[in-house]
């Protein structure tokens, strides 16, 4: 039997900007996607901290080192500029797998550079 488990999230991100006019998806900063061990084309969920909205996408690589968090297509109606977003990504484990994993967390200020990054939940 397969589980599904919180993989890794990048924790208070910043919505940098919301493209109506564009294919759907979310353009993450690739260093962030590195942090995160996050992959381009992985679904993934969101979660507007300011209006409560939850809603799936996938990634696409945004510029390394521009820290860059755009919603894109459909989801850019569901968040604004300025929002605090988290995004979660999950993966399909055995029961062993899981026992034995550790989620990577990556907490982000205002501008979206790492304030913090471990692995585990507290």
């Amino acid at each position: 039997m397969n589980i599904t488990m919180l993989y890794s999230k990048l924790h208070r991100a910043t919505v940098t900007d919301a493209n109506l006019n564009y294919v759907g998806s979310v353009t993450i900063d690739q260093d962030l996607l590195d942090v995160a061990d996050m992959r381009v084309g992985q679904k993934i969920d969101i979660v507007n901290v300011n209006n409560g909205e939850r809603f799936s996408t996938y990634i696409i690589p945004g510029e390394a080192g521009k820290r860059d968090i755009c919603l894109n297509g459909a989801a850019a109606r569901k968040v604004h500029k300025g929002d605090k977003i988290i995004i979660i990504a999950y993966a399909t484990m055995t029961k062993e797998e899981a026992d034995a994993h550790l989620p990577k967390i990556v907490i982000l200020d205002d501008d979206n550079s790492i304030a913090e990054e471990f692995e585990g939940l507290k």
